[in-house]
């Protein structure tokens, strides 16, 4: 498969290959400083952090999952994309009114304050980066859609119901570890929000309707069980993350986690020119998006490719073309093309095809087939005669 070239990809690979050379001193590791390992600093897997940044250029790939092995660098490669986040317009308002409200449903549509701001020409928004909201595997129901706020009842004997973390993850990257460790009620709760892109939480007399309108990405290790069909779906990128082979790459990642462990401020600066570059390049890319459309040659490749893989959900091509379109505002480009599918189709159409319903569909086919036959048989099929009006057995 030839490779794609794009500024990111140019710069993943230059950074990834570059030896980490510098002698770190020891650091003052007592002060709790949120210092994540550089995304960067990630030596190899070059798929892993490709589809990442694709879902960060273009929400609508579907999110990501990474299947591998413990070990192999999957939570910190999520966790390291804090530093890359592109902004975001959120709202001013304690209600979420956004302009696109009053775009699609009029002044109606937002509240009085929102609707008065936006007459006077005031904005509605303020430029806020992307944040990671991960979800702890001990988390509650109530934790993830959100429940009464009990000091607003105690203190103020009001009922109020405080937001939960998918409500805290709209326009967000919601990660979740051990995604197939989940319970089912969580599980549900979350494939019905990414599904409508809102939910509504409803405890006693009081009802609140959140936006949930985030990128999910999960992780997992297939040896600790398998994951729910129905959330499999919902991911658009799957990779299968396997431990690095080449003995030289794996000592160079050596070399770099034990300079993290040693001074993990210095290790992270290291690697902050470069940040900075690519921080910039993931926020052109998706400024550039809504202007990248699909050639005719991409589309039909596409499709073709789903069909003969016979695969019956149609996320399949939703996601092949979004991660298509990402990949060539990755590169500055308005046009994505066949090179563009064929560069992220393994990312896109793997872990889609179910032996068991190719193997349901075989047998309903044999079922329908059948009753046709003994339809004939019985009680044959009466046809038009367009000629004369009447009609032949």
């Amino acid at each position: 498969m030839p490779e794609p070239l794009s500024s990111l990809q140019e710069l993943i690979e230059q950074v990834s290959s570059k030896r980490f050379l510098k002698t770190v001193t020891p650091g003052d590791r007592g002060l709790a400083d949120d210092v994540r390992f550089p995304f960067l600093g990630l030596v190899g897997q070059r798929e892993m952090k490709t589809a990442l940044l694709l879902a960060l250029i273009n929400p609508a790939v579907g999110g990501v999952l990474l299947i591998g092995p413990r070990g192999t660098g999957k939570t910190t490669a999520v966790r390291s994309l804090s530093d890359l986040m592109p902004f975001v317009h959120r709202s001013l308002c304690q209600y979420g009114c956004l302009p696109e409200d009053i775009e699609t449903g009029g002044l109606d549509a937002v509240c009085p304050d929102c609707a008065k701001k936006y007459g006077e020409g005031q904005p509605l928004t303020y430029l806020d980066p992307v944040k990671l909201i991960e979800l702890p595997l001990n988390a509650k129901l109530e934790d993830v859609v959100g429940g009464m706020d009990e000091t607003q009842a105690t203190v103020h004997q009001r009922m109020r119901i405080r937001r939960g973390l998918l409500a805290q993850s709209d326009k967000n990257i919601l990660y979740i570890d051990e995604v197939n460790l989940l319970p089912d009620e969580i599980v549900d709760a979350i494939l019905d929000a990414a599904a409508q892109g809102l939910y509504t939480v409803r405890r006693g007399g009081a009802a609140a309707t959140y936006r949930a309108r985030f990128v999910l990405i999960g992780s997992m290790n297939p040896e600790e069980g398998r994951l729910r069909p129905q959330i499999l779906d919902r991911f658009g990128l799957r990779l299968i993350v396997t431990g690095l082979s080449d003995p030289e790459e794996r000592l160079e990642a050596y070399h770099r986690v034990r300079a993290y462990f040693t001074n993990a401020l210095a290790m992270i600066a290291s690697y902050a020119d470069e940040t900075v570059a690519m921080r910039k390049e993931v926020q052109a890319a998706r400024d550039l998006l809504p202007k990248v459309t699909l050639t005719r040659e991409a589309e039909l490749a596409g499709l073709e490719l789903v069909r003969r893989l016979q695969v019956d959900s149609l996320r399949a091509e939703i996601t092949l073309f979004e991660a298509a379109r990402a990949l060539a505002a990755a590169d500055a480009r308005t046009q994505a093309t066949a090179q563009d599918v064929r560069a992220v189709a393994p990312l896109t159409v793997r872990l889609r095809r179910s032996q068991f319903m190719h193997e349901y569909f075989s047998t309903q086919q044999q079922e329908e087939q059948e009753i046709t036959r003994l339809l004939d048989e019985l009680i044959p099929a009466v046809a038009e005669n367009s000629a004369d009006g009447q009609v032949s057995r």
